[in-house]
């Protein structure tokens, strides 16, 4: 994690409390902030899996959706998207879209670090190459939302929570599946 960048810390309405520098906030006890997350799609309809890097606080190792990360001060959550997939991927956006916006989560990783977001969840078309951050990013695929889900199901260990969670959500499920058809 970037020990430049703050978190937003917030309480259960959403009201903003405070910061805290992001690498320091990510603990066995990480006080609720704001995130969000972002599906990338092409123009084939597929979906961009991402591994996080091993040198990652948390859930190091593990394969999500495309980018997540945590808005600044004075940064709309737009803007967040467009940097963080800048810095991540390197990938330039267009449709950026909302398909879970009340999304929030809680969990635990195995070395006991703590995820506590309201993170809602976004899906975006990449117009570009990327280029992988590997301070970020250990590896990535391009697959169909189907083989996703079928991956899922068969080992959701390999898994981050929250993409689970998102993508076991029905309503968000279905905005994906729209996102995802070919350009």
């Amino acid at each position: 994690m970037s020990k430049q960048e703050h978190v937003i810390l917030v309480n259960e309405q959403g009201e903003i409390l405070g910061t805290q520098e992001k690498y320091a906030a990510h603990s066995t006890s990480t006080p609720l902030h704001l995130a969000f997350s972002c599906w990338l799609f092409n123009s084939h309809g597929e979906m961009l899996l991402t591994r996080r890097a091993l040198c990652k606080k948390a859930w190091p190792g593990v394969w999500t959706n495309s980018v997540c990360g945590h808005p600044q001060l004075n940064e709309t959550t737009e803007q967040a998207i467009i940097r963080r997939c800048r810095y991540e991927v390197g990938a330039d956006l267009q449709d950026i879209t909302p398909v879970y916006p009340e999304f929030d989560y809680r969990e635990s990783d195995n070395s006991g670090i703590v995820e506590n977001e309201i993170c809602p969840v976004f899906a975006a078309r990449v117009t570009n190459e990327l280029t992988l951050n590997r301070e970020e990013v250990m590896e990535a695929k391009w697959l169909s939302l189907g083989n996703l889900r079928q991956a899922v199901e068969s080992a959701p260990f390999l898994f981050s929570p929250w993409l689970v969670l998102q993508l076991n959500h029905i309503p968000a499920w279905k905005k994906l599946q729209r996102f995802a058809k070919a350009e």
